[in-house]
């Protein structure tokens, strides 16, 4: 009879990884890093430990929606007062001065709700410009736009 590994936090192997947001479709690009970092793409996936991988995202600023999703999509927050309800486009949200928050709410949005969902998130790093400060952890590339086709706009 063949049993179901389960691995400990301590025997999980974290990588590195960088991804190049520029042409990428926001949905498509916030699948993949959910799934990298839940660890979905590992053969040791246990559902319930924190076995993903860190991923550095840069050029956030420089993703792509299709459709009319830049105009008609909207990202809902709110004040804390009475009435406070509040949105932005996305359009809005990617010329404001926090680019990024496009494809960590998109991530966020993907990832099962809980504690284990906050402690993934730290393990995602996202950066408007192609610049990061994680070089000395030696992050391997990723190319998502090689992955499929329908993952790239021009």
């Amino acid at each position: 009879m063949k049993t179901t590994l389960s691995i400990k936090p301590a025997d999980v192997q974290k990588d590195w990884v960088l991804i190049d947001a520029e042409g990428l479709v926001l949905g498509r690009l916030a699948t993949i890093v959910a799934n990298r970092l839940r660890g979905k793409h590992k053969a040791t996936f246990t559902p319930h430990v924190d076995c993903g991988d860190n991923i550095i995202v840069i050029n956030a600023e420089k993703v792509k929606v299709t459709g009319k999703k830049l105009t008609d999509s909207v990202f809902y927050y709110h004040t804390g007062y009475a009435g406070g309800i509040k949105g932005r486009t996305i359009k809005e949200r990617l010329a404001s001065k926090n680019p990024q928050s496009v494809v960590e709410k998109a991530v966020e949005r993907m990832i099962t709700r809980g504690p284990l969902q906050r402690q993934q998130m730290k393990n995602l790093y996202v950066y408007a410009g192609p610049e990061h400060p994680h070089a000395a952890q030696q992050p391997k590339s990723l190319d998502v736009g090689a992955l499929n086709s329908k993952n790239k706009r021009a």
